[in-house]
């Protein structure tokens, strides 16, 4: 992922904001005795990709994949919208816990930007999309960087259309419609009103988009790391961010690492999988990589 990427992430201050105050609300309102749920993955399988994970010989990627992360945040699907066939496939290749995160297709969110062209193929994408059952975790829907806050009546429409039998969660990028309180809050209560979730995304060239407002109980949250030493810190941060949001009542937490060159994001996982277990108390299984997790990258 190249979104936010800057030449010296040194110079970035990645400190974590503190919580947007409606975001405690937020988990104190809807926490439960539900068992605390975490997924973590990576954005895709594909070996070219990945490298220093895959064994030699390994035949088919997400057959793999699957016994070592329990989820997968399926970016595929944003290029095309794929046959019922192909998402059957993918079903009966992975374990009976494994989950899919799909991407929205871009037809939807960039090319036709939520108009009212958009319902059809809306239709459509979730018809095959539902083929993955049970394994299917939460649809994300990324708006384009220049989908301003001119556009609202777009998002209200598509919010109202959107079926409540599929978990949703939105990640806006244009940073009015967060720099400005009135719209911030209009957004952030239309997501909580409807039951979707405000995606955060931590990248180095865009902190502002950090917000920090959770609008139900799910963190989906889309880490970008730099390439870069700092890359350990910053899921450290995350861990202990997450194990107060836990006390506070956090029972969802999907959590995907890219870097803006994805050689060894699923060595960054196995860091971030080991702190969650020794923090949250977590039995997520260990990836194996051909790298010594011990060690670092950089």
């Amino acid at each position: 992922m190249k979104f936010g990427k800057v030449e010296q992430p040194e110079l970035v201050d990645f400190t974590i904001p503190e919580d947007h105050a409606e975001t405690e609300v937020v988990l104190r309102k809807t926490s439960s005795n539900e068992p605390l749920k975490v997924h973590v993955g990576c954005a895709k399988w594909n070996r070219k990709d990945l490298k220093n994970f895959y064994p030699r010989g390994t035949k088919d990627e997400l057959v793999y994949y699957s016994t070592q992360f329990n989820s997968i945040e399926l970016n595929a699907t944003f290029y095309r919208i794929f046959p019922a066939e192909q998402y059957e496939k993918w079903y009966d290749k992975t374990p009976n816990d494994f989950k899919f995160f799909p991407k929205v297709a871009n037809d939807i969110s960039h090319l036709r930007r939520l108009n009212e062209a958009v319902y059809p193929i809306v239709d459509r994408y979730l018809e095959v999309t539902s083929n993955l059952k049970e394994k299917l975790g939460t649809i994300f829907l990324q708006m384009h960087n220049n989908f301003a806050p001119k556009n609202w009546d777009r998002v209200v429409r598509f919010v109202e259309y959107w079926p409540k039998e599929f978990p949703l969660a939105m990640e806006f990028r244009h940073t009015d419609w967060f720099n400005d309180p009135k719209v911030a809050q209009e957004l952030y209560h239309l997501l909580e009103e409807n039951g979707i979730s405000n995606i955060l995304v931590d990248t180095a060239g865009r902190r502002d988009i950090m917000h920090m407002r959770l609008t139900k109980n799910e963190a989906f949250i889309r880490y970008v790391g730099a390439n870069h030493p700092s890359d350990y810190a910053r899921l450290d941060d995350w861990v202990e961010r997450l194990e107060i949001w836990k006390e506070k009542g956090l029972r969802n937490i999907h959590f995907f690492v890219h870097q803006n060159m994805e050689l060894e994001s699923p060595l960054l996982s196995v860091r971030f999988i080991e702190k969650l277990n020794e923090k949250l108390g977590t039995n997520l299984k260990i990836p194996k990589t051909l790298h010594d997790s011990s060690s670092s990258l950089f």
